[in-house]
């Protein structure tokens, strides 16, 4: 079944596995999943992904990560940009998320980004999501 927003449906789908307590959760690859993958892990949100090579699609699996008594890592996920209403962001409009508790996934010229990595750099781009 094709989907019109691939990010929105990683993002529901990281959502309902943490909500049912799963350790890891499969869906389609695409560039960008993966990269928005590396960020959660890079920032601690996620413990480890990897690709699946299964016919007729390679699939990403995300092994989720949580603290003690099981609470999850990632205590929420908000999509901002979506394809009916993009939303840009100059160098200078970075939003901060909870005061720094969370991250900005930005898309750049210069591939995809935390907002913080994007404020240090000078670039904007669009706002793809806030984790935290």
């Amino acid at each position: 079944m094709p989907v019109t927003d691939p990010i929105a449906d990683m993002l529901t789908r990281i959502r309902n596995a943490q909500g049912m307590r799963h350790d890891s959760l499969v869906m389609p690859v695409s560039k960008i999943k993966l990269g928005i993958a590396r960020i959660l892990k890079d920032e601690g949100f996620i413990r480890d992904f990897d690709m699946l090579r299964a016919q007729p699609r390679p699939m990403l699996r995300v092994h989720l990560a949580y603290r003690e008594g099981r609470e999850p890592a990632i205590n929420g996920l908000k999509r901002i940009s979506k394809p009916g209403l993009r939303v840009y962001v100059g160098k200078g409009e970075i939003p901060r998320v909870y005061g720094g508790l969370g991250i900005a996934i930005l898309s750049t010229s210069w591939g995809l980004k935390t907002g913080r990595e994007a404020w240090r750099q000078g670039v904007g781009g669009e706002l793809l999501c806030y984790v935290w």
